[in-house]
């Protein structure tokens, strides 16, 4: 059906070059129903396509991170975080800093919905997780963990300059520099540390997919990587430097 001209949202503004230049995705109406309602527990427009059935008790931003919650107590401690950050392939440093970084940092947020007394154990806790949400990123998930189809399509709608279903380093960059808050330092090192973690676990060919990226959002990405390297087949995609390098192919003991 031909579009009438009248009846055609307008995305650009002529006194601001940026709309013009990072366009919205303003197509997707026709495949995903309601892009912009923000989904409740799942990760993709279609929900029968989801491969986190499982957890639909979860929001997608739970789902995102029960990879590191084995035991299923609601709680993750450092050593779930060292230790799932290995079992994906990860070297002892790299996954040292990444218990750092993020149970230093979102340990007391997630805590704060039992306590204001911070926990001298540093735990993540999977219930509040949504209170972890920082500034400077996508948009994909909303301020109570639901994930906005709009948002992710837009992603690529913007920075995805060939239309290959795909981003380069470059245009996640270009990415992270344009979803940046003034006055923001926390989140542009938060935002920096997802994209050259999720760069470093899962790009293929220089480039991230859009359908690969969608597992990392519901977290079944990460399950995925792990049964691929138990069974000792490995992991075919991310930036392996060999050995015990950032991430390898094979299972690191």
């Amino acid at each position: 059906m031909v579009e009438n001209e009248k009846d055609r949202l307008s995305v650009t503004a002529k006194n601001c070059s940026v709309t013009s230049k990072r366009l919205p995705a303003t197509y997707i109406d026709s495949y995903i129903k309601n892009p912009g309602v923000a989904r409740t527990n799942v990760v993709v427009g279609d929900e029968s396509k989801t491969s986190m059935k499982d957890f639909h008790d979860f929001t997608p931003m739970q789902q995102h991170i029960l990879f590191w919650d084995r035991d299923r107590d609601g709680q993750i401690y450092p050593y779930d975080t060292y230790t799932g950050f290995r079992d994906l392939g990860f070297n002892m440093l790299f996954s040292f800093l990444a218990v750092l970084i993020i149970n230093l940092n979102f340990s007391y947020p997630t805590r704060l919905a039992h306590s204001i007394v911070p926990d001298p154990r540093f735990r993540v806790y999977v219930d509040s997780i949504y209170k972890a949400k920082h500034g400077s990123d996508s948009g994909a998930f909303d301020a109570e963990g639901r994930f906005v189809p709009q948002a992710f399509e837009d992603m690529f709608s913007k920075y995805d300059r060939d239309h290959d279903g795909a981003l380069t380093f470059r245009e996640l960059f270009d990415m992270m520099h344009g979803n940046r808050c003034a006055a923001d330092p926390f989140g542009w090192g938060a935002a920096f540390f997802e994209w050259v973690t999720t760069w470093l676990l899962i790009q293929k060919d220089g480039k991230i997919y859009k359908d690969d990226l969608q597992g990392v959002y519901d977290g079944s990405l990460f399950w995925k990587i792990k049964e691929a390297r138990d069974s000792g087949e490995g992991w075919s995609q991310g930036f392996g430097l060999g050995g015990d390098g950032f991430v390898g192919g094979t299972k690191i003991a």
